[in-house]
């Protein structure tokens, strides 16, 4: 699930680089005044020209991001399927017109041994709805289904937008710090280098605040994860969003002792020593608040 996050920062962070430097070679919304000094309104205003359109950018490229980095294989409803692909097309589709989509996710299958799964797309009308081999070779149908509606009530909730609107200010404040930043740091700098280093600090700034504005996505997207438990409840049926979890908990118990940190933060249970790197909270948590709803 977390592979959604995932690759909506690593876009936003390449984006945002990407669109800061042509603005700087190019030297587009220029925020330093005649005496050298800063034009806050002026570069507040850029910070969040180049903040929202950075993640709108990444939020258009995130369901085009996802099949080409994982390789998603998406399935044609009308072609010829093996009866496992047709049992995962009809469980999106049939949990989606429960949710009140009226425009069917893109549904696809990727090669990996990991247990994930994972929704993203700009919009409700363009979104995809994608599951790992390992997920459908390690859990029974009943989690299968529990796995696959907590993913559509990602899609049905529309919290890809909010995500975009919440990076949008959070990039506005990287873009705007780390200019301030650099500006400081380049007038220790001799005159005749100071535009040099004043670009570079730009790069390094922006990652750094980038890298500490990712803990407030971060935050929200544990928020919406219990929120996306209950829908998938709401759709599945609460014990089947429980067994699901309770599969999930008991893979990951399995998988404890493999040294897989390196991509620990794609995994659908969220498995972080740090809760303030994690995308999901706890999966006891998550278990425990579902068996009280």
């Amino acid at each position: 699930m977390g592979k959604r996050i995932f690759y909506f920062l690593l876009t936003n962070v390449l984006v945002l680089l990407t669109i800061s430097i042509i603005f700087s070679v190019t030297g587009a919304g220029n925020y330093i005044t005649a005496t050298g000094g800063l034009d806050l309104g002026a570069l507040l205003v850029f910070s969040a020209i180049i903040g929202f359109s950075g993640s709108f950018i990444s939020l258009a490229m995130s369901r085009w991001m996802a099949k080409r980095m994982m390789g998603v294989q998406v399935l044609n409803p009308d072609g010829a399927l093996s009866s496992e692909e047709r049992a995962v097309v009809e469980k999106v589709h049939r949990l989606s017109r429960a949710a009140g989509l009226t425009h069917m996710p893109e549904v696809g299958i990727y090669h990996s041994p990991e247990v994930n799964a994972f929704a993203t797309g700009p919009s409700k009308k363009r979104s995809l709805v994608a599951v790992s081999t390992g997920l459908l070779r390690e859990m029974d149908d009943d989690a299968v289904e529990g796995v696959i509606a907590h993913e559509v009530a990602h899609v049905a909730n529309g919290d890809m937008v909010t995500m975009t609107l919440l990076q949008g200010v959070v990039n506005t404040f990287v873009v705007f710090l780390a200019r301030i930043a650099a500006w400081i740091a380049s007038r220790f700098a001799r005159e005749e280098m100071a535009p040099i280093v004043h670009f570079i600090a730009v790069i390094v700034f922006q990652i750094v605040f980038s890298i500490l504005g990712s803990l407030v996505v971060f935050a929200y997207s544990r928020h919406r994860e219990y929120h996306a438990d209950r829908g998938g409840a709401d759709l599945a049926g609460k014990d089947k969003m429980v067994h699901a979890l309770q599969m999930l908990k008991a893979y990951s118990s399995r998988m404890k002792g493999e040294d897989d940190t390196a991509i620990s933060t794609l995994k659908i249970n969220g498995r972080r020593k740090s809760a303030m790197f994690s995308t999901h909270p706890d999966l006891d948590e998550r278990i425990s608040r579902l068996q009280a709803k």
